[in-house]
């Protein structure tokens, strides 16, 4: 099943295009790279595609977002969250408790869960990017590569069926990118759908299929 779809999308900042006719889609189990140079509209897709353009930034767009079939703009806030997360490049960006516990219990107390079901979802979440030995320590003393593993449980506590990774490795040494790039495998193999805006080549190696942005337009180019 097709999990993410962009349906002849155009964004412009002001009255200057960034990129127009854009369509690209994912599938459950899938991981989709996106490449592109740097200001070409790699971010700027990731953020139409889980609905930060337009709820959270300004912009002018349009064409049609599917999530699972459904038009991202008959979909709620919560609608939305439930279908598809989003880990940024930079993990300082997203954490700001003073423990690992709180930073990932965060998402799923927004969505007024009971007490028993949070503590369900750190557990789980915590497991599945092994760094439940983590569980109290406090973000600020973690390396670089297991804040992005933190920001990547608090997204899984929500429990959505698709992630996006707007380059989430960037910011990353050779080691840490490794932590992350497994756990991103860990992810699709349990049927998650997945687009990870990337620069680098050497991290492409995790993709099924490639797209690539140049000049305003986005094409699926071969990926050996």
């Amino acid at each position: 099943m097709k999990a993410l779809e962009g349906i002849g999308l155009y964004f412009a900042y002001g009255k200057k295009p960034l990129f127009l006719n854009v369509n690209i889609s994912i599938s459950e189990g899938e991981c989709v790279a996106l490449t592109g140079p740097s200001g070409s509209g790699k971010s700027t897709l990731c953020h139409i595609l889980s609905g930060v353009i337009p709820r959270s930034f300004e912009g002018n767009v349009s064409g049609t977002v599917r999530l699972f079939g459904n038009d991202i703009r008959s979909l709620s806030l919560e609608e939305t969250v439930k279908r598809v997360g989003i880990v940024f490049q930079n993990p300082d960006s997203q954490l700001f408790s003073p423990t690992v516990e709180d930073e990932v219990a965060f998402g799923p107390e927004n969505l007024c869960l009971e007490r028993e079901e949070i503590g369900r979802r750190i557990t789980a979440s915590l497991d599945s990017v092994g760094m439940q030995k983590y569980r109290y320590a406090s973000p600020a003393k973690l390396s670089g590569g297991q804040k992005q593993l933190i920001a990547l449980a608090s997204v899984l506590a929500l429990e959505p069926k698709a992630l996006i990774f707007d380059e989430a490795l960037s910011q990353l040494d050779e080691d840490s990118a490794a932590l992350v790039k497994h756990a991103i495998r860990e992810q699709k193999a349990r049927g998650k759908a997945i687009l990870m805006a990337e620069h680098d080549p050497n991290n492409l190696d995790i993709a099924d299929r490639v797209y690539a942005f140049s000049d305003g337009s986005l094409s699926e180019v071969t990926h050996a």
